[in-house]
């Protein structure tokens, strides 16, 4: 059937129900409306005449969100899909990722339901679709605005072209323990930073017009706080002071809404005593009064019912208390043995007076309002276009592009005499589990990469290399001596498969070939599941096998590059203090292994900053770098132990890596600081500039950091903050300006009452090249 045939049905079907203005063509400036902050909703009449026609079962089922095709997290699987679809018990769908699945799917909807309403068909899209780029937490190491903003828009363009229109991305938990697997969905420690990448994101995947064809709809996610829990232990509590979570946690989601996200995710933790997914405070007076988002608001996976484990009561309890609180829509709550499905108990809640008929028509009004500013009414199949899945899904320039994200979001950390970069000329010893396993390339939440044809560092080493160099390949270890962690690491068909030789046959091996060599390159660390969703590690070292793998290389004499995959910061004091050259690659997406060896060759000079800090073990967890000073901190230097100081025993304070900390291979000198005035009033602004001299050998990009301190505060303030920063391409030899621009609002912070204020006194200010930097200046805030 074509689709001009399907859209005379769907306003035939109208008609016969009197309804025919419900879909009719949207104005221009209707279809650019986007969710976020409160306005006029140009659909409210065509909502209104919908509901009007909806029996109680219809309405419920627009608010249900069921799971259909493979599954990457929970345990359950919803059943009658299709007959639930024809009896309008279903609002949207999730984990279908074909658009011709997505055609036929869609065309029961519009075809056999009642009132054929279209569906929306959701994803997670977290760092690319079929093309992928680095992990969050890689992508946010390369400080790139734009890039990041059109790595979204990438990722849009071919979701689209396969029928998804809905993206349960970004996330952006603010997390300051490693020992969490979720870090890597992430931006890191800082709630600036964090912000601006959410703006590029929303941005990217949006593009202010959810109703073209090639945007689809954001979601931001886990709402709220869901990247402090306790022991680091993903799902567990979470519980902080208000004025911590207004300065240090809520600002990247706030930043989503402003930027115009159409829906937000409700995280599993509890705050306050309450579940997030339950919470009114949180979903309703925080987030739609206080901050003035319009859009709609889905559970995360099963969350609903999981409100039961928490102690909040039955199914029927804890449906109504989420309804009540704001949430629109239940993801997954309609799989075999959850009692908690919307579409099961709000009509007991209804009966029982728990909920009011209100409540319901609010949610469902704002799911329909969604799917308008979708464009579904118009055209149902808009996103199913087979000449756009042919033709804008993992091309050459986006996968062109996606190698170029990879490499500018890898982190130098150590570079020993120059051992980097590596002639092409060179006889390369590689050698490490992760070296030829393309299926870990694109790392964790990577649902619709094709995994198997992600570029290894082996097949990016001989194509980069060509005929000018030899290439020398072993395995030398699998990633852990016991069996049963790696395959809790090496889930979702990401295996890395042991061979049958024994460990130390494979370390023969790879010793054989190193003493080949000109200089030897060992891929290893965490295999793609070791974070992640539920992959938290109370170890944060790289596993025994690999650590042992690599002191025996080491041992060779030969020059040594640890080239380090790894989805959290780990605990590198040992491989630090003995490999030569190191360089954090992340999960570099699906162009990893040719990424990889332009950094490795030179033909692009390292420019990632860390984004999460590395501590030097594990017992200092959680350390970040704006933290605050208690009354009897240690002194300027960090490694003299003093008693009766905020100080260890048995380690130094500081990290091992800080906070924006990257090398290059060529390097960078700071000088000549200055403030265009000594203060500036309430109304006043401040110019900050620095000149920046590239005094190595290769051109190269620096982040130029910007960090402020309030001295004086009616709250306690943090030793630093992040404010501003550039990524600026110096060539060799060459001194650039680097000016910015501090407003009061930068100064800005929410005191005990939780206004949002700047308070009159000295600030301080910080640049440099990461979170560490010692060139200072001051200047004061007065109140006139």
């Amino acid at each position: 059937m074509t689709k001009l045939r399907l859209t005379k049905n769907i306003k035939s079907l109208a008609v016969t129900l009197g309804v025919i203005t419900i879909f009719s063509c949207n104005t221009n400036t209707e279809s650019k409306s986007v969710s976020g902050s409160k306005s006029e909703n140009p659909y409210q009449e065509k909502v209104d005449s919908i509901i009007d026609l909806m029996t109680l079962d219809e309405k419920l089922g627009q608010l249900n969100l069921p799971a259909t095709g493979p599954i990457t997290t929970g345990a359950s699987k919803s059943t009658d899909v299709v007959k639930k679809i024809e009896d309008g018990l279903i609002g949207g769908l999730f984990n279908i990722k074909d658009h011709k699945n997505i055609y036929e799917v869609q065309k029961i909807a519009v075809e056999k339901s009642r009132l054929g309403i279209p569906l929306i068909f959701g994803m997670d899209v977290i760092h690319g679709f079929k093309t992928t780029f680095p992990i969050p937490l890689g992508l946010s190491s390369s400080w790139d605005m734009e890039m990041i903003e059109k790595t979204a828009q990438v990722a849009a363009t071919e979701a689209s072209a396969n029928g998804i229109n809905w993206t349960f991305s970004p996330m952006v938990d603010v997390s300051r323990d490693p020992r969490w697997g979720r870090i890597s969905e992430g931006n890191g420690e800082d709630p600036y930073l964090g912000s601006q990448i959410a703006r590029a994101m929303v941005n990217g995947y949006q593009q202010n017009d959810l109703a073209a064809n090639n945007t689809i709809m954001s979601c931001v996610k886990h709402f709220a706080l869901y990247g402090a829990p306790e022991a680091g232990r993903d799902y567990n509590t979470v519980d902080m002071s208000r004025i911590r979570m207004y300065n240090e946690y809520l600002p990247p989601y706030k930043a989503a809404v402003e930027e115009g996200v159409g829906s937000v995710m409700a995280s599993f933790n509890e705050i306050d005593g309450v579940p997030a997914t339950g919470n009114k405070w949180l979903l309703t007076d925080l987030l739609r009064d206080n901050w003035g988002f319009d859009g709609f608001v889905v559970s995360d996976y099963t969350g609903i019912y999981e409100m039961r484990a928490h102690g909040m009561g039955d199914g029927v309890d804890v449906t109504s208390l989420a309804l009540k609180a704001g949430l629109d829509m239940d993801m997954a709550g309609d799989a075999p043995g959850i009692d908690a499905a919307f579409i099961k108990n709000l009509k007991t809640a209804l009966d029982e007076g728990k909920i009011s008929i209100t409540d319901i028509d609010t949610a469902v009004k704002r799911i329909l309002t969604a799917k308008y500013q979708l464009g579904l009414f118009d055209d149902p199949y808009k996103y199913c276009d087979e000449n756009r899945a042919n033709t804008e899904v993992a091309t050459k320039e986006n996968k062109d592009f996606a190698r170029k994200v990879a490499a500018e979001s890898m982190v130098l950390l150590k570079n020993e005499n120059q051992t980097l970069p590596i002639k092409k000329s060179s006889t390369i010893a590689l050698v490490g589990p992760l070296a030829n396993t393309a299926v870990n390339m694109a790392g964790t939440w990577s649902v619709s990469t094709d995994q198997e044809k992600s570029n290894t560092v082996l097949d990016g080493l001989k194509t980069v290399v060509g005929d000018k160099g030899t290439v020398l390949y072993a395995k030398g270890s699998n990633v852990d001596y016991d069996l049963e962690l790696e395959k809790r690491g090496t889930m979702f068909g990401k295996d890395i498969p042991r061979d049958g030789r024994s460990d130390q046959e494979l370390l023969d091996e790879a010793l054989s070939i190193a003493n080949k060599s000109d200089v030897i390159v060992a891929a290893i660390g965490e295999a793609a599941e070791y974070s992640g969703e539920s992959s938290s590690r109370t170890n944060l070292e790289i596993p025994q096998v690999q650590k042992d793998l690599l002191n025996a290389l080491l041992k060779t004499g030969k020059p040594v590059v640890l080239v380090l995959f790894t989805g959290r910061p780990l605990v590198l004091v040992e491989e630090n203090n003995n490999v030569p050259a190191i360089l954090n690659v992340w999960f570099p997406g699906s162009e990893a292994g040719l990424a990889i060896s332009d950094v490795l060759f030179g033909d692009v000079n390292p420019s990632g900053k860390l984004t999460s800090t590395f501590p030097m073990n594990v017992g200092q967890v959680p350390i970040f770098y704006n933290h605050k000073n208690t009354g009897r901190p240690l002194g300027n230097d960090q490694g003299n132990f003093e008693k009766f100081k905020s100080n260890y025993l048995d380690v130094r304070n500081e990290p091992l890596y800080p906070f924006g900390y990257g090398l290059s291979y060529t390097t960078f000198d700071y000088s000549n600081l200055k403030l265009d005035k000594k203060s500036i009033n309430l109304d006043g602004e401040i110019s900050v500039s620095v000149d920046v001299t590239n005094s190595g050998n290769y051109d190269g990009k620096e982040v130029v950091q910007l960090y402020i301190r309030d001295l004086v505060g009616t709250v306690t303030r943090p030793v630093k903050e992040l404010k501003g920063f550039q990524k600026v391409e110096i060539k060799k030899g060459e001194t650039k300006t680097v000016t910015f621009n501090i407003s009061v609002e930068d100064l800005k912070f929410y005191n005990y009452d939780l206004d949002f204020v700047a308070e009159p006194g000295t600030f301080q200010v910080f640049v440099g090249t990461d979170s560490n930097t010692k060139m200072i200046s001051e200047f004061e805030l007065t109140e006139k």
